[in-house]
């Protein structure tokens, strides 16, 4: 299973061992998204910054299209189907979505390749920035609901 995480609020007034997590989490710019296996290590992490990210599970689709528009290579070029193909064993950018699903590889470990997507904020807004999400705000875990989040954002 791999984990989809976004940061929705910023960092004035966050207690430092929050402010920790998220740099931990490569999370330092509000609508900034990583993606995570699933790991105690992990989950205790995002349980700790629950009340300034969101997180849920990411679909093959939905991560391949993540990487084609918004995936960046060390200098801020984009990363294409070309570069797959010479640095990893997969043909394209949909068989890398496929195997880092099946936690045969895993995102950060691509030569060159930046670890974080900077995402435009959502359209039409986020739900509600001091609110879970499921008392309709955009705070913590919702679930396959954050493939629709990130396709608002790409």
């Amino acid at each position: 299973m791999v984990y989809a995480v976004v940061r929705v609020r910023g960092t004035v007034n966050v207690r430092h061992d929050i402010k920790k997590t998220l740099e931990m989490l490569r999370l330092n710019r509000v609508n900034h998204c990583v993606v995570v296996e699933e790991t105690p290590s992990y989950k205790g992490m995002l349980q700790k910054a629950k009340d300034y990210i969101t997180w849920g599970e990411i679909e093959k689709e939905t991560l391949a299209e993540l990487i084609r528009k918004r995936g960046r290579l060390l200098g801020d070029k984009p990363v294409d189907d070309e570069y797959i193909r010479s640095a990893t064993p997969y043909n394209s950018i949909d068989e890398l979505a496929e195997a880092i699903i099946d936690g045969k590889i895993r995102y950060r470990e691509i030569p060159k390749i930046k670890p974080v997507f900077r995402l435009h904020p959502p359209r039409k807004g986020y739900e509600g920035i001091k609110r879970a999400y499921t008392i309709g705000g955009a705070l913590g875990y919702r679930g396959k609901e954050i493939n629709d989040l990130i396709k608002r954002m790409l």
